[in-house]
């Protein structure tokens, strides 16, 4: 029986207008929000405040990888992976700063251990291996079934070969990690193709370069022909039935290939496209649809020309399927403001629009507010042409050809389907009748149903029954930072779209758990106490945890930067000042803020948005009407602080960097109204990025010493100073031209420096006068963020999860 949005309203004690924002915006229905739990009302009524998180995501990766000129060099991404093979090549194999480095790992696969053939030797991978991370493509082997092939947004082409019970990397020296879709040859299965990038305006990875190839199902190598910026973001390839033609669907246009070599692409169609598929029955059949324009077009002579087919007014992403049974059926999920499913008859020509009904009648949002971000659509039943799957956030089925949808997944339950869904593929066996197995990708992996007629037909959510999590070690969950404690040996870091998550080595790498949801951000422990773990949400709202990050926050009061869950209300609020970051409460701070715990002071907290706020009591009791109290400690230098330092042994000196390069230090930084002062902006030996400052490390002894990290494909990512910021030496001159985003300093030896960067992890024995690439653990994985555990050094990746490796026998 159908429940009214009165009844829901009602029942969880909110408005009728929150329980039609929460089904707009989450794509779902009023039943689902009838069951959801009391803590996740409460999470979905936050996430109202921050209606479009992936282009926030997105915009601010670009903010990191811009030149002074504001824009992002088109060719750095691959010209800064050409600079790390010769580097590798032109190294022996050796150990830098208790590192392996050089050529020796070129062959290797690094990746998550112990798998067969990826044992690490010096570096431990910690997981998560029961967390995945976003996943764009999925390929089956036809001959072999168990053997399937998935793209991440971070961490490159997995592969397993006993139908996901174990995964590991294909290779972890492939120019480009940020992986947007792969596609099989179907008249030769060991023939596959990867576009890189991401075209669907969430480039919060890092930018593609190109299409890679397989023809052995082993061996990779880029497509020297697509690392153009016309192929920066591939975001579907489509190879003909005869396997002769390949067309590949970019932010720039459509692209036509027609040698075997792959050596000529003709753009074939002007407009940003999103997808594009080739009739499975005819190599001269195809359809393309738009990235955002709200079109689709299609072609009758294997690409070469395309027409406008006709239906609408469309508007936003068009993701296309061909029908199995009948291709001459076409379906359209076309994002319009929540997403509508239209139907052609004739091959792609025109299309009318279904009903896209509820089973109830009312209008199904199923993509709620973001269908640019995640969308799909299958219609792959060969006795069924009626029978179509559409994700969004969750999962629908329709057996009417796309008039009523049924969810079949459900968003807040561990044990259903992760959220935000991008691929579906069918087993390469499946028939309708004795096979029904489907395959999802999502932000949280790869997921199987193993019936699909059955799966998720509870009479009531949550819809569980059916569906099998398929990560196990499918190790690519992307981190913007961690923390750890030495004694407990726990870790916490914050990932997207995956929350703050945390590792207890009691448990194990498939044992991460989630402690606070949504987009996790910067950490922090306290090393006095195992059980005190800092997090954050987006936009400087901190978190503070004091179970050892045993618990979830089921109660909304675990905010100490001013937000708390009005139950009077049923609706989030803010404290009053001092109790609040106020630049938090207007946003005035970037989408991940920084925000570090003082290591000489477990009470102070310093967090930066558009001022610099600290707090001294970070453990006063948190209630709804106080807690932590804070002041700005710094006033507002025009661009929002991206990067803060105390310098250990003296918490007077505090360094912090600023969006746009400026960089401040102030040497009485516990006074109540520190004196700042601007460094490296003039001199002879100025600091000269004017770009991003992605970090900043005070010496461990010296607090007049201090390295800086920038953004952007450029030299002169790394500077240093030893006089409090008077003159400056660039350290990044032997380095790649791509951020850098962490750099941490050996606590006994100084000398001994390792520096995280968009193309993997670097070292030095010299204090950075050279650098040496490493050959295993993160390899070319993004890192963004390095922090030490005695003298054990975590590396916090974006898209590969974790790794550590002991340097404490160092001499």
């Amino acid at each position: 029986m159908a429940i009214s949005t009165e009844e829901v309203a009602q029942s969880k004690n909110i408005s009728v207008a929150q329980v039609q924002s929460l089904c707009r915006s989450r794509g779902t229905t009023n039943e689902t929000l009838a069951a959801l739990p009391e803590a996740a009302v409460r999470r979905a009524l936050l996430r109202l405040d921050f209606p479009d998180l992936p282009t926030a995501r997105g915009l601010f990766r670009v903010k990191q990888e811009r030149s002074d000129d504001g824009n992002v060099r088109p060719h750095g991404l691959g010209e800064a992976y050409v600079q790390v093979e010769s580097l590798l090549s032109r190294e022996a194999p050796s150990m830098t700063a208790g590192v392996p480095t050089g050529l020796n790992g070129r062959t290797r696969r690094a990746g998550p251990a112990p798998t067969a053939g990826m044992q690490l030797s010096d570096w431990v991978w910690l997981g998560p291996g029961n967390i995945g991370g976003r996943t764009r493509g999925i390929v089956l082997d036809p001959a072999d079934p168990d053997s399937i092939w998935a793209v991440s947004a971070g961490g490159g082409v997995w592969h397993t070969e006993d139908g996901g019970a174990q995964w590991a990397p294909v290779d972890d020296f492939l120019e480009n990690l940020s992986c947007g879709c792969i596609a099989v040859d179907p008249s030769d299965a060991s023939t596959m193709y990867v576009g890189t990038g991401e075209a669907f305006h969430n480039i919060d990875a890092i930018r593609g370069n190109g299409i890679f190839r397989t023809t052995d199902a082993v061996a990779w190598a880029p497509i020297t022909a697509t690392q153009t910026p016309d192929f920066q973001f591939v975001s579907r390839i489509a190879v003909s039935r005869d396997g002769t033609v390949v067309l590949a669907a970019t932010s720039t246009g459509l692209f036509r290939s027609a040698d075997p070599a792959r050596a000529t692409w003709t753009r074939v169609l002007g407009h940003p496209l999103g997808d594009v598929r080739f009739d499975p029955l005819d190599s001269d059949k195809a359809v393309a649809g738009a990235l955002g324009a709200g079109a689709a077009w299609f072609s009758r002579d294997g690409g070469l020309t395309w027409d406008l087919a006709t239906g609408g007014p469309w508007s936003g992403r068009v993701e296309l399927a061909y029908a199995a049974k009948d291709p001459d059926i076409v379906y359209a999920s076309v994002q319009m403001s929540t997403g509508q499913i239209w139907r052609s008859q004739d091959g792609g020509a025109s299309y009318t629009r279904r009903k896209t009904l509820t089973p109830d009648g009312l209008p199904s949002d199923y993509l709620g507010g973001q269908g640019w971000y995640d969308n799909a659509i299958w219609a792959g039943d060969p006795t069924d042409a009626d029978l179509v799957v559409v994700g969004g956030i969750d999962l629908y089925r329709s057996t009417d050809g796309g008039d009523h949808l049924a969810e079949i997944s459900t968003w807040w339950e561990p044990t259903s389907v992760h959220a935000d869904q991008h691929a579906i593929v069918a087993h390469p066996s499946y028939d309708g009748v004795t096979n029904r197995t489907v395959f999802f990708g999502n932000d949280g992996g790869v997921f199987r149903a193993d019936d699909l007629a059955t799966v998720g037909t509870e009479p009531e959510p949550p819809f569980v029954n059916g569906w099998t999590e398929l990560v196990n070690d499918y190790g690519v969950t992307q981190f913007y930072a961690g923390a750890g404690h030495s004694g407990s040996g726990k870790i916490i870091g914050g990932a997207q779209d995956n929350g703050s998550l945390v590792f207890d080595p009691a448990l194990g790498t498939q044992d991460w758990r989630e402690f606070f949801g949504g987009d996790g951000g910067w950490c922090a422990s306290d090393p006095t106490d195992p059980d005190v773990f800092y997090g954050e949400y987006v936009f400087l709202n901190i978190h503070r945890n004091t179970d050892g990050a045993t618990t979830e926050d089921t109660q909304g009061d675990r905010y100490i930067s001013g937000q708390f869950f009005n139950f009077a209300t049923r609706d989030w609020a803010w404290k009053q000042v001092p109790f609040r970051i106020p630049d938090a409460k207007n946003e005035n701070a970037l989408f991940i803020a920084p925000f570090v715990l003082d290591p000489n002071d477990e009470n102070r907290i310093l967090a930066g948005g558009l001022s610099l706020w600290r707090t001294d009591n970070a453990k006063q009791p948190n209630t709804p009407v106080d807690g932590p109290a804070w002041r700005a400690i710094k006033p507002g230098a025009g661009a929002l602080i991206s990067a803060i330092a105390v310098a250990r042994g003296n918490s007077d000196v505090v360094w912090v960097g600023h969006e746009n390069g400026m960089v401040f230090r102030t040497a009485n930084g516990t006074a109540a109204t520190p004196a700042w002062a601007r460094v490296g902006a003039t001199g002879p030996s100025a600091l000269e990025p004017r770009r991003f400052c992605t970090g900043i490390t005070v010496h461990p002894t010296d607090p007049d010493t201090a390295y800086v990290t920038f953004g952007g494909y450029e030299r002169g990512n790394l500077w240093v100073t030893t006089d409090a910021g008077a003159a400056w030496t660039d350290l990044a001159t032997a380095l790649p031209r791509a951020p850098i985003r962490a750099l941490a300093v050996h606590p006994r030896r100084t000398d001994l420096l390792y520096c995280g960067t968009e193309v993997g992890l670097f070292a030095s024995e010299d204090a950075g006068a050279s650098w040496s690439p490493t050959n295993e653990g993160p390899t070319n994985c993004s890192v963004d963020d390095l922090f030490w555990m005695d003298e054990v050094l975590v590396c916090v990746t974006h898209g590969r999860g974790m790794f550590q490796i002991d340097l404490s026998t160092i001499p």
